[in-house]
């Protein structure tokens, strides 16, 4: 494996991410999902063709805390789990809760994935995905002293929104292409009559795709690309690169565009555990207001099957 050909391999990565989505924007509102700095091993949360890619029970905790010291930031905790059930069939469930400013969000999804074996080593997975985000908004937590409606100033708003959504997930034990519309339903959760305008969820568009490059017997790269368009918001795309040691110890940075940058640390416990952190930093005006956004990974898999099931995995 040389250089010349890894730097060919992550241009491919980064082609296949933008052009599925570079075609789809229009106007609307903004960008209203969680993003997370570590999504690589969070990707059900966002593509339900990922459940049973790990072939066991897996299940994934992780908790992000954005813009630490500035009042009203984001911040999410994501729960996980996902399995194959049958002959090819699998299936996921996440819960996530996220919070900024007044408004609270809980979303709770089940998700359902079909894995199609296109030759010995490569699959193809279409995923659906359904549920709920129970959408509140709290209007006695802003500050009273401003010249804020009084029909909003002790009240809290809450709303329940079904949506579904769906994904495909291409992959290998070498790379791996997904593409996925979480949320297809354009929800209203405000009264176009509101003072404050029609409020509605806007519909966001993925991509990723990651590859390994086995340098030798104990060091891995492992980049990887992901875009993500919400309809009226800029277009982001996150790069990220990590290095595996002795397939315990994983050392990455990423760079998402025109935002921010950072580092990822994991370690391998055992085959089954593994614990990871990501710091990220802003790099344009709104650095000078907080002290960046910290994450926070546990993943942990059950493998109740007898036989062997690949190892290391870095998908």
């Amino acid at each position: 494996m040389n250089w010349a050909s890894i730097l060919i391999n992550i241009k491919l990565l980064i082609v296949i991410c933008i052009l599925p989505v570079s075609g789809i924007f229009t106007p609307a509102k903004a960008q209203q999902d969680p993003m997370y700095s570590q999504y690589m091993f969070n990707s059900l949360s966002i593509n339900p063709a990922y459940a049973g890619t790990r072939e066991m029970l897996s299940l994934m905790l992780l908790a992000r805390q954005q813009w630490v010291g500035f009042d009203g930031a984001p911040s999410t905790g994501t729960f996980s789990a996902h399995s194959p059930i049958y002959n090819g069939m699998a299936a996921g469930a996440s819960v996530i809760y996220d919070s900024y400013g007044p408004v609270k969000q809980t979303s709770f999804y089940i998700d359902y994935a079909y894995h199609l074996k296109m030759n010995e080593t490569l699959k193809l997975s279409m995923g659906l995905k359904g549920g709920f985000n129970h959408y509140a908004v709290d209007y006695n937590s802003l500050d009273r002293t401003s010249n804020m409606d009084n029909a909003y100033a002790s009240s809290v708003e809450q709303t329940m929104l079904p949506n579904f959504g769906f994904g495909l997930y291409l992959y290998s034990p070498k790379f791996y292409v997904g593409l996925s519309v979480p949320k297809l339903m354009e929800n209203k959760y405000e009264d176009e009559s509101d003072s404050y305008g029609e409020g509605k969820e806007v519909r966001h568009y993925y991509s990723m795709a990651g590859t390994v490059f086995k340098m030798n017997e104990w060091f891995v790269l492992k980049p990887s690309v992901m875009t993500r368009l919400a309809e009226g918001s800029p277009f982001s795309i996150d790069f990220n690169l990590n290095s595996i040691f002795y397939d315990k110890l994983w050392l990455g940075a990423m760079y998402r565009l025109d935002d921010s940058f950072g580092g990822i640390a994991q370690y391998q416990f055992t085959p089954q555990f593994k614990v990871g952190y990501a710091f990220d930093l802003n790099t344009n005006a709104l650095s000078s207001y907080h002290s960046g956004t910290h994450e926070v990974m546990i993943h942990y898999e059950f493998n109740f099957k007898k036989e062997k099931i690949l190892n290391p995995r870095y998908f």
